[in-house]
């Protein structure tokens, strides 16, 4: 009798075969008691804002490159970073919020004692650290709140009962990946508040274990779901798409620092940089979940409506 062959036994999708999700757990653990953060220690929040700094650099700005930003002053234009960078925050909240309870649904019928559920909690204290820290952020820059718009905040809710488990790590990835493109494009860049870039770093250096962690178990469930799970996830994830983009920067903002929000609003849809700048963070996300079969049918035109997809 011929012996098996565990790599032969393996499963595989167009990426080739899956690891070990124990292994994968492991290595995320080992990495998490390697570098993870206390933001309440590991920033100075007593600290000035620097004069003349930005919240969020200006090529990332929804307005930059437009007419309306051409009659902006310097200050305006600072201004509405700053108003931009706590409306970030706001849905960065709104989004883990919505993350950690889809992980904890995850993991409820999984053995505890598994590194895989191990590691899934140690995530979902990553998040509570994070979401308090951009409150803090919030708080700290001076601008207020912006929750997201009561239908999308409803819509989350149906989501959050609904999402079968690939759809859940599926809708992850969406908010976490091209956050975290703007974010490695911003803790580096020295025009911008020191505070801003020390939460950018944290969260880049923590979501990275967050997004393989997803991208591993999405991989994994995609390969062993039913036809109708696989149509169900990539119909909710194009959605989520769609209402992504719709609600990245909370239109209040313009109003906040003196602008016309209709005209804002106007000028950004017909931004070919801003369009530029949104489908460069979904690049990365939006060819893997080509390869894994997600980006099909009307999940696909879905992705295509929402602007994200070159």
């Amino acid at each position: 009798m011929t012996p098996s062959n565990p790599v032969a036994n393996a499963l595989r999708d167009a990426l080739g075969p899956l690891k070990d999700r124990e292994q994968v757990a492991l290595r995320l653990l080992e990495s998490s008691a390697r570098h993870s953060f206390d933001p309440d220690t590991e920033l100075d929040w007593e600290a000035p804002l620097e004069d003349g700094k930005w919240f969020w650099p200006p090529e990332l700005l929804s307005l930059y490159d437009t007419p309306l930003w051409r009659t902006m002053s310097e200050e305006q234009r600072i201004e509405l970073s700053r108003h931009e960078a706590a409306s970030l925050a706001s849905l960065g909240i709104w989004f883990e919020l919505i993350l950690m309870q889809l992980l904890v649904r995850h993991v409820y019928d999984k053995p505890l004692t598994s590194s895989h559920v191990r590691y899934a909690l140690t995530e979902i204290a990553d998040e509570c650290r994070h979401s308090k820290m951009f409150a803090r952020l919030i708080e700290r820059g001076g601008a207020p709140a912006y929750p997201v718009a009561p239908l999308h905040h409803n819509l989350a809710r149906i989501l959050k009962t609904v999402s079968t488990t690939p759809g859940s790590f599926a809708c992850t990835l969406l908010g976490e990946e091209i956050l975290d493109h703007m974010q490695r494009l911003t803790f580096p860049d020295e025009r911008v508040q020191t505070l801003v870039r020390g939460v950018t770093r944290i969260h880049v250096v923590e979501e990275a274990r967050h997004v393989r962690y997803a991208r591993e178990e999405l991989r994994r469930q995609m390969v062993g779901c039913p036809r109708w799970e696989a149509g169900l996830t990539r119909l909710s994830c194009g959605e989520a798409a769609r209402v992504f983009s719709v609600a990245f920067v909370n239109p209040a903002v313009y109003t906040n620092v003196g602008l016309d929000r209709r005209e804002a609003v106007a000028q950004v849809r017909a931004s070919g940089h801003r369009r530029e700048v949104m489908r460069a963070g979904a690049e990365r996300l939006t060819g893997f979940l080509d390869d894994i079969g997600v980006m099909r049918g009307v999940g696909r035109r879905l992705w295509r409506a929402s602007g994200l997809l070159a």
